[in-house]
Protein backbone atom coordinates (compact mmCIF):
# COMPACT_ATOMS: atom_id res chain seq x y z
CA UNK A 1 0.00 0.00 0.00
CA UNK A 2 1.50 3.34 -1.07
CA UNK A 3 1.78 6.18 1.40
CA UNK A 4 1.01 9.86 0.66
CA UNK A 5 3.83 11.90 2.20
CA UNK A 6 3.77 15.71 2.57
CA UNK A 7 6.47 18.18 3.40
CA UNK A 8 6.10 20.55 6.35
CA UNK A 9 5.67 23.47 3.96
CA UNK A 10 2.89 21.64 2.08
CA UNK A 11 1.02 20.97 5.31
CA UNK A 12 1.31 24.58 6.41
CA UNK A 13 0.16 25.81 3.00
CA UNK A 14 -2.79 23.41 3.09
CA UNK A 15 -3.88 24.64 6.51
CA UNK A 16 -3.37 28.27 5.42
CA UNK A 17 -5.61 27.72 2.39
CA UNK A 18 -8.27 26.15 4.62
CA UNK A 19 -8.23 29.20 6.88
CA UNK A 20 -8.27 31.60 3.92
CA UNK A 21 -11.37 29.88 2.45
CA UNK A 22 -13.35 30.26 5.69
CA UNK A 23 -15.53 33.39 5.19
CA UNK A 24 -15.91 33.95 8.94
CA UNK A 25 -12.15 34.25 9.41
CA UNK A 26 -11.66 36.71 6.52
CA UNK A 27 -13.21 39.65 8.35
CA UNK A 28 -13.57 39.05 12.04
CA UNK A 29 -13.63 41.25 15.17
CA UNK A 30 -11.76 39.99 18.24
CA UNK A 31 -11.71 41.52 21.73
CA UNK A 32 -8.62 41.21 23.91
CA UNK A 33 -5.77 42.91 25.75
CA UNK A 34 -2.51 43.92 24.04
CA UNK A 35 0.68 42.34 25.36
CA UNK A 36 4.31 42.00 24.16
CA UNK A 37 3.89 44.91 21.75
CA UNK A 38 6.88 45.60 19.52
CA UNK A 39 7.23 48.28 16.83
CA UNK A 40 9.65 47.09 14.16
CA UNK A 41 12.03 49.46 12.37
CA UNK A 42 10.02 48.74 9.22
CA UNK A 43 6.98 50.35 10.85
CA UNK A 44 5.03 47.11 11.31
CA UNK A 45 3.59 46.41 14.78
CA UNK A 46 3.71 42.93 16.31
CA UNK A 47 1.79 42.06 19.48
CA UNK A 48 -0.16 39.39 21.31
CA UNK A 49 -3.90 39.62 21.93
CA UNK A 50 -4.97 37.80 25.07
CA UNK A 51 -7.82 37.17 27.46
CA UNK A 52 -7.95 35.24 30.73
CA UNK A 53 -7.52 31.87 29.07
CA UNK A 54 -5.77 32.21 25.72
CA UNK A 55 -3.68 34.36 23.45
CA UNK A 56 -3.14 34.83 19.72
CA UNK A 57 -0.41 36.56 17.78
CA UNK A 58 -1.23 39.64 15.70
CA UNK A 59 0.52 41.79 13.13
CA UNK A 60 -0.49 45.28 12.01
CA UNK A 61 1.27 46.28 8.81
CA UNK A 62 2.52 49.82 8.28
CA UNK A 63 -0.08 50.75 5.65
CA UNK A 64 -2.89 50.17 8.16
CA UNK A 65 -1.08 51.78 11.10
CA UNK A 66 -1.47 55.30 9.69
CA UNK A 67 -5.28 55.03 9.88
CA UNK A 68 -5.30 54.39 13.65
CA UNK A 69 -6.59 57.15 15.97
CA UNK A 70 -4.26 56.09 18.81
CA UNK A 71 -0.93 54.40 19.42
CA UNK A 72 -1.34 50.84 20.74
CA UNK A 73 0.40 50.01 24.03
CA UNK A 74 0.75 47.09 26.41
CA UNK A 75 -2.23 46.74 28.71
CA UNK A 76 -4.78 48.28 26.35
CA UNK A 77 -8.04 46.47 25.78
CA UNK A 78 -8.92 46.70 22.11
CA UNK A 79 -11.30 45.47 19.42
CA UNK A 80 -9.30 44.13 16.48
CA UNK A 81 -10.68 43.72 12.98
CA UNK A 82 -8.68 41.47 10.73
CA UNK A 83 -8.12 38.27 8.82
CA UNK A 84 -6.98 35.03 10.46
CA UNK A 85 -4.43 33.09 8.48
CA UNK A 86 -1.34 30.95 8.94
CA UNK A 87 2.20 32.25 8.75
CA UNK A 88 3.53 29.34 6.75
CA UNK A 89 7.20 29.69 7.70
CA UNK A 90 6.61 29.31 11.47
CA UNK A 91 3.43 27.25 11.35
CA UNK A 92 1.84 29.91 13.54
CA UNK A 93 -1.63 31.20 12.88
CA UNK A 94 -2.23 34.88 13.56
CA UNK A 95 -4.50 37.81 12.97
CA UNK A 96 -3.54 40.19 10.17
CA UNK A 97 -5.00 43.37 11.64
CA UNK A 98 -6.85 45.77 9.34
CA UNK A 99 -8.32 48.10 11.99
CA UNK A 100 -8.33 48.56 15.74
CA UNK A 101 -10.50 50.35 18.29
CA UNK A 102 -10.05 51.00 21.98
CA UNK A 103 -12.12 48.83 24.28
CA UNK A 104 -11.02 50.31 27.65
CA UNK A 105 -7.81 49.93 29.68
CA UNK A 106 -6.54 46.55 30.79
CA UNK A 107 -6.69 45.61 34.45
CA UNK A 108 -2.92 45.64 34.88
CA UNK A 109 -2.57 48.94 33.09
CA UNK A 110 -5.33 50.43 35.21
CA UNK A 111 -3.58 49.21 38.38
CA UNK A 112 -0.31 50.65 37.05
CA UNK A 113 -1.83 54.10 36.51
CA UNK A 114 -3.51 54.07 39.94
CA UNK A 115 -0.24 53.14 41.67
CA UNK A 116 1.68 55.76 39.68
CA UNK A 117 -0.79 58.51 40.60
CA UNK A 118 -0.82 57.63 44.31
CA UNK A 119 2.97 57.41 44.71
CA UNK A 120 3.45 60.62 42.74
CA UNK A 121 1.09 62.44 45.11
CA UNK A 122 3.15 61.12 48.05
CA UNK A 123 6.26 62.68 46.53
CA UNK A 124 8.17 59.50 45.64
CA UNK A 125 8.85 60.82 42.12
CA UNK A 126 9.90 64.36 43.17
CA UNK A 127 13.11 65.52 41.41
CA UNK A 128 14.43 67.23 44.54
CA UNK A 129 14.72 63.82 46.25
CA UNK A 130 16.86 62.31 43.46
CA UNK A 131 20.40 61.50 44.57
CA UNK A 132 23.32 62.19 42.20
CA UNK A 133 25.11 59.22 40.71
CA UNK A 134 28.79 59.06 41.88
CA UNK A 135 31.03 59.98 38.94
CA UNK A 136 33.82 57.54 39.90
CA UNK A 137 32.35 54.56 41.76
CA UNK A 138 34.52 51.95 43.41
CA UNK A 139 31.89 49.21 43.71
CA UNK A 140 28.51 48.72 42.01
CA UNK A 141 25.76 46.37 43.14
CA UNK A 142 23.73 44.83 40.30
CA UNK A 143 20.35 43.46 41.42
CA UNK A 144 18.96 41.22 38.69
CA UNK A 145 18.56 37.66 37.54
CA UNK A 146 21.96 35.92 37.51
CA UNK A 147 21.09 33.94 34.36
CA UNK A 148 19.54 36.63 32.16
CA UNK A 149 21.16 38.58 29.37
CA UNK A 150 20.79 41.82 31.35
CA UNK A 151 23.48 40.95 33.91
CA UNK A 152 25.93 39.97 31.18
CA UNK A 153 25.26 43.19 29.27
CA UNK A 154 25.78 45.32 32.38
CA UNK A 155 29.01 43.56 33.40
CA UNK A 156 30.44 43.71 29.88
CA UNK A 157 29.68 47.40 29.44
CA UNK A 158 30.95 48.39 32.91
CA UNK A 159 34.23 46.46 32.65
CA UNK A 160 34.84 47.66 29.11
CA UNK A 161 34.34 51.31 30.08
CA UNK A 162 35.81 51.33 33.61
CA UNK A 163 37.69 48.11 34.43
CA UNK A 164 38.90 49.40 37.82
CA UNK A 165 35.41 49.17 39.39
CA UNK A 166 34.20 46.12 41.33
CA UNK A 167 30.77 44.58 40.66
CA UNK A 168 28.64 42.75 43.21
CA UNK A 169 25.84 40.73 41.61
CA UNK A 170 22.88 40.24 43.97
CA UNK A 171 20.75 37.47 42.38
CA UNK A 172 16.95 37.81 42.54
CA UNK A 173 13.89 36.65 40.67
CA UNK A 174 12.73 39.34 38.25
CA UNK A 175 9.21 38.06 37.60
CA UNK A 176 6.63 36.03 39.44
CA UNK A 177 4.95 36.35 42.84
CA UNK A 178 8.18 35.96 44.83
CA UNK A 179 10.14 38.55 42.83
CA UNK A 180 9.00 41.78 44.57
CA UNK A 181 9.97 40.58 48.06
CA UNK A 182 13.35 39.33 46.82
CA UNK A 183 14.06 42.66 45.11
CA UNK A 184 13.06 44.54 48.28
CA UNK A 185 15.32 42.35 50.42
CA UNK A 186 18.23 42.80 47.99
CA UNK A 187 17.89 46.60 48.08
CA UNK A 188 17.77 46.60 51.88
CA UNK A 189 20.80 44.31 52.01
CA UNK A 190 23.08 46.46 49.81
CA UNK A 191 22.18 49.47 51.98
CA UNK A 192 23.73 47.69 54.99
CA UNK A 193 27.12 47.70 53.26
CA UNK A 194 29.59 50.56 53.31
CA UNK A 195 31.45 49.60 50.13
CA UNK A 196 28.63 50.10 47.61
CA UNK A 197 28.54 53.39 45.67
CA UNK A 198 25.77 52.72 43.14
CA UNK A 199 22.94 50.21 42.64
CA UNK A 200 21.71 49.04 39.24
CA UNK A 201 18.27 47.40 39.36
CA UNK A 202 17.24 45.81 36.09
CA UNK A 203 16.14 43.06 33.80
CA UNK A 204 15.57 42.51 30.08
CA UNK A 205 12.46 43.36 28.12
CA UNK A 206 9.10 41.67 28.48
CA UNK A 207 5.37 42.13 28.56
CA UNK A 208 3.54 44.21 31.14
CA UNK A 209 2.90 41.05 33.18
CA UNK A 210 6.54 39.96 33.00
CA UNK A 211 7.74 43.38 34.21
CA UNK A 212 5.06 43.69 36.89
CA UNK A 213 7.39 42.91 39.79
CA UNK A 214 8.94 46.34 39.22
CA UNK A 215 5.50 47.96 39.55
CA UNK A 216 4.90 46.60 43.04
CA UNK A 217 4.71 49.08 45.93
CA UNK A 218 7.23 47.18 48.09
CA UNK A 219 9.87 47.61 45.38
CA UNK A 220 9.03 51.30 44.93
CA UNK A 221 9.34 52.02 48.66
CA UNK A 222 12.59 50.02 48.91
CA UNK A 223 14.08 52.22 46.17
CA UNK A 224 12.72 55.31 47.92
CA UNK A 225 14.37 54.52 51.26
CA UNK A 226 17.68 53.49 49.69
CA UNK A 227 20.53 55.73 50.82
CA UNK A 228 22.59 54.55 47.85
CA UNK A 229 21.71 56.02 44.42
CA UNK A 230 19.65 53.59 42.33
CA UNK A 231 19.69 53.32 38.53
CA UNK A 232 16.60 51.58 37.13
CA UNK A 233 17.19 49.58 33.94
CA UNK A 234 14.01 47.59 33.39
CA UNK A 235 13.03 46.36 29.93
CA UNK A 236 13.54 48.20 26.69
CA UNK A 237 13.49 51.91 25.94
CA UNK A 238 9.70 51.98 25.49
CA UNK A 239 9.02 50.08 28.73
CA UNK A 240 8.20 52.16 31.80
CA UNK A 241 7.70 50.83 35.33
CA UNK A 242 7.04 52.40 38.73
CA UNK A 243 10.67 51.61 39.61
CA UNK A 244 11.79 53.91 36.77
CA UNK A 245 9.91 56.87 38.26
CA UNK A 246 11.13 56.32 41.85
CA UNK A 247 14.76 55.57 40.96
CA UNK A 248 17.37 58.32 41.03
CA UNK A 249 18.10 57.71 37.34
CA UNK A 250 16.35 55.72 34.61
CA UNK A 251 18.31 53.89 31.95
CA UNK A 252 16.48 52.88 28.76
CA UNK A 253 18.22 49.48 28.72
CA UNK A 254 20.52 47.44 31.00
CA UNK A 255 23.47 48.22 28.72
CA UNK A 256 22.70 51.92 28.98
CA UNK A 257 22.65 51.56 32.78
CA UNK A 258 26.25 50.37 32.64
CA UNK A 259 27.17 53.43 30.57
CA UNK A 260 25.42 55.78 33.00
CA UNK A 261 26.95 54.17 36.09
CA UNK A 262 30.63 54.55 35.15
CA UNK A 263 32.76 56.94 33.11
CA UNK A 264 34.89 55.92 30.16
CA UNK A 265 38.39 55.27 31.52
CA UNK A 266 39.89 56.00 28.12
CA UNK A 267 38.33 59.48 28.16
CA UNK A 268 39.57 60.08 31.72
CA UNK A 269 43.13 59.11 30.78
CA UNK A 270 42.96 61.30 27.70
CA UNK A 271 41.70 64.23 29.74
CA UNK A 272 44.41 63.68 32.36
CA UNK A 273 46.98 63.67 29.58
CA UNK A 274 45.61 66.95 28.22
CA UNK A 275 45.58 68.52 31.69
CA UNK A 276 49.11 67.29 32.37
CA UNK A 277 50.30 68.82 29.12
CA UNK A 278 48.54 72.10 29.92
CA UNK A 279 50.07 72.12 33.42
CA UNK A 280 53.54 71.43 32.05
CA UNK A 281 53.24 74.12 29.39
CA UNK A 282 51.84 76.58 31.93
CA UNK A 283 54.67 75.99 34.40
CA UNK A 284 57.23 76.24 31.62
CA UNK A 285 55.78 79.58 30.51
CA UNK A 286 55.75 80.89 34.09
CA UNK A 287 59.38 79.83 34.61
CA UNK A 288 60.42 81.47 31.34
CA UNK A 289 58.68 84.71 32.35
CA UNK A 290 60.36 84.68 35.78
CA UNK A 291 63.71 83.89 34.21
CA UNK A 292 63.38 86.82 31.83
CA UNK A 293 62.34 89.06 34.70
CA UNK A 294 65.36 88.03 36.78
CA UNK A 295 67.65 88.60 33.81
CA UNK A 296 66.14 92.04 33.22
CA UNK A 297 66.67 92.96 36.88
CA UNK A 298 70.22 91.59 36.83
CA UNK A 299 71.07 93.84 33.87
CA UNK A 300 69.36 96.91 35.33
CA UNK A 301 71.29 100.08 36.31
CA UNK A 302 70.67 99.47 40.01
CA UNK A 303 72.39 96.10 40.04
CA UNK A 304 75.18 97.22 37.71
CA UNK A 305 76.05 100.45 39.61
CA UNK A 306 74.72 100.17 43.16
CA UNK A 307 77.23 102.82 44.49
CA UNK A 308 76.07 105.38 41.98
CA UNK A 309 72.48 104.72 42.89
CA UNK A 310 73.27 105.21 46.59
CA UNK A 311 75.15 108.44 45.83
CA UNK A 312 72.23 109.77 43.82
CA UNK A 313 69.85 108.91 46.62
CA UNK A 314 72.18 110.53 49.16
CA UNK A 315 72.38 113.69 47.03
CA UNK A 316 68.59 113.77 46.72
CA UNK A 317 68.33 113.41 50.48
CA UNK A 318 70.69 116.38 51.01
CA UNK A 319 68.64 118.50 48.64
CA UNK A 320 65.44 117.63 50.42
CA UNK A 321 67.09 118.42 53.79
CA UNK A 322 68.26 121.83 52.54
CA UNK A 323 64.79 122.64 51.24
CA UNK A 324 63.30 121.54 54.52
CA UNK A 325 65.64 123.73 56.57
CA UNK A 326 65.00 126.74 54.33
CA UNK A 327 61.27 126.27 54.49
CA UNK A 328 61.39 125.78 58.26
CA UNK A 329 63.48 128.96 58.84
CA UNK A 330 61.14 131.06 56.72
CA UNK A 331 58.13 129.67 58.49
CA UNK A 332 59.62 130.46 61.95
CA UNK A 333 60.49 134.03 60.89
CA UNK A 334 57.00 134.63 59.52
CA UNK A 335 55.46 133.38 62.74
CA UNK A 336 57.83 135.61 64.79
CA UNK A 337 56.80 138.72 62.84
CA UNK A 338 53.15 137.83 63.21
CA UNK A 339 53.60 137.39 66.96
CA UNK A 340 55.31 140.83 67.19
CA UNK A 341 52.41 142.49 65.38
CA UNK A 342 49.91 140.80 67.62
CA UNK A 343 51.89 141.95 70.73
CA UNK A 344 51.85 145.57 69.51
CA UNK A 345 48.12 145.39 68.86
CA UNK A 346 47.53 143.84 72.23
CA UNK A 347 49.63 146.50 73.96
CA UNK A 348 47.66 149.25 72.25
CA UNK A 349 44.44 147.76 73.54
CA UNK A 350 45.82 147.18 77.07
CA UNK A 351 44.17 149.16 79.96
CA UNK A 352 47.66 149.91 81.30
CA UNK A 353 48.45 151.83 78.16
CA UNK A 354 45.29 153.88 78.67
CA UNK A 355 46.30 154.66 82.26
CA UNK A 356 49.68 155.83 81.03
CA UNK A 357 48.00 158.54 79.01
CA UNK A 358 46.47 160.16 82.20
CA UNK A 359 43.28 158.20 82.50
CA UNK A 360 42.11 156.37 85.69
CA UNK A 361 40.11 153.22 86.41
CA UNK A 362 37.39 153.38 89.10
CA UNK A 363 36.02 150.27 90.90
CA UNK A 364 33.76 149.56 93.83
CA UNK A 365 35.44 148.58 97.03
CA UNK A 366 35.95 145.83 98.06
CA UNK A 367 34.24 144.06 95.12
CA UNK A 368 36.60 145.62 92.58
CA UNK A 369 33.77 145.85 90.04
CA UNK A 370 34.51 148.43 87.35
CA UNK A 371 32.27 151.52 87.42
CA UNK A 372 31.50 152.62 83.88
CA UNK A 373 28.63 155.04 84.56
CA UNK A 374 27.58 157.61 87.16
CA UNK A 375 24.38 155.65 87.45
CA UNK A 376 26.27 152.95 89.32
CA UNK A 377 27.34 155.33 92.13
CA UNK A 378 25.66 156.74 95.17
CA UNK A 379 26.85 159.27 97.75
CA UNK A 380 28.75 157.52 100.54
CA UNK A 381 30.04 154.68 98.35
CA UNK A 382 33.58 153.52 98.92
CA UNK A 383 35.54 153.42 95.67
CA UNK A 384 39.12 152.73 94.53
CA UNK A 385 40.79 154.74 91.81
CA UNK A 386 43.64 153.09 89.80
CA UNK A 387 46.39 155.18 88.22
CA UNK A 388 49.42 154.16 86.17
CA UNK A 389 51.65 154.05 89.21
CA UNK A 390 49.23 153.15 92.02
CA UNK A 391 45.70 153.46 93.44
CA UNK A 392 43.73 155.57 95.94
CA UNK A 393 40.78 154.65 98.15
CA UNK A 394 38.09 157.35 98.16
CA UNK A 395 34.54 158.09 99.32
CA UNK A 396 31.82 159.64 97.17
CA UNK A 397 30.62 162.92 98.71
CA UNK A 398 28.74 164.43 95.84
CA UNK A 399 27.46 163.14 92.47
CA UNK A 400 27.13 165.55 89.56
CA UNK A 401 25.47 164.42 86.35
CA UNK A 402 26.90 166.23 83.33
CA UNK A 403 28.54 165.52 80.00
CA UNK A 404 32.00 166.74 80.84
CA UNK A 405 33.45 165.16 77.65
CA UNK A 406 31.37 167.49 75.46
CA UNK A 407 32.14 170.49 77.63
CA UNK A 408 35.86 169.80 77.40
CA UNK A 409 35.55 169.61 73.67
CA UNK A 410 33.76 172.99 73.46
CA UNK A 411 36.39 174.63 75.60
Amino acid sequence: MSRLIFSVHQINEYVRNLLNRDPILQEIWVRGEISNLKIHTSGHIYFTLKDQNSRIRCVLFRQYKKDLQFLPADGMKVLVKGQISLYSRDGQYQIYVLDMEKDGIGDLYEAFEAMKKRLKEEGLFAPEHKKPIPPYPKKIAVITSPTGAAVRDIINVVHRRYPCVDILVVPVLVQGHAAPKQIEAALDYVNTRDDIDTVILGRGGGSLEELWAFNEEVVARAIWRSKIPVISAVGHETDFTIADFVADLRAPTPSAAGELAVPMLEHILKMLSILNRRLTDGMRNILNDKRQRVEYIRRSYVFKYPDRTLQQRRQQLDQVYTKLCTSYGGLVEAKRQLLSKMAISLDALSPLAVLGRGYALVTHRPAEKVISSIELLQEGHEIRVFFQDGSADCSVHKIKKENWLNESTHR
